[in-house]
């Protein structure tokens, strides 16, 4: 309907989701990644364990150094959102940064996620690692 049509106009893409490839003692493949999505940006379901269970890895290809953003969370349950993003600049090329330790009181979104935002142009693959305690 033409109403339909009012409400979805201009309504933001979903968020592209990070696969999340879990450790284990017994071994596991290598993670593959998500390709990077700068347009959409993305988002990581951490399937109700704590955040500070993970490590994301950031690889990017462009000729250019680009800011991957871990963005605060939601306040409640994010009591400690106020702290901010945390951005991580990715070289350019053959850039591979990786982050742990993160705090679920810092960047847990209300919805149990946590959200990610790319530059324009980046160019690479995002990762998701959980490793169980």
């Amino acid at each position: 309907s033409h109403h339909h049509q009012f409400l979805t106009k201009g309504a933001t893409m979903a968020r592209t989701a990070v696969t999340v490839e879990t450790l284990s003692r017994t071994g596991a493949t290598s993670p593959t990644g998500t390709t990077a999505d700068p347009t959409n940006d993305h988002s990581v379901d951490l399937g109700g364990y704590p955040l500070e269970e993970f490590i994301f890895r950031f690889t990017n290809t462009n000729g250019s150094d680009r800011v991957a953003t871990i963005v605060a969370g939601d306040n409640p349950p994010a009591m400690s959102a106020g702290q901010g993003n945390l951005d991580i600049t990715v070289p350019a090329t053959s850039g591979d940064m990786t982050v742990a330790g993160l705090e679920s009181a810092r960047f847990i979104q209300n919805d149990g996620t946590v959200s990610i935002d790319l530059a324009a142009s980046f160019a690479g693959k995002v990762y998701a690692i959980r490793v169980p305690r």
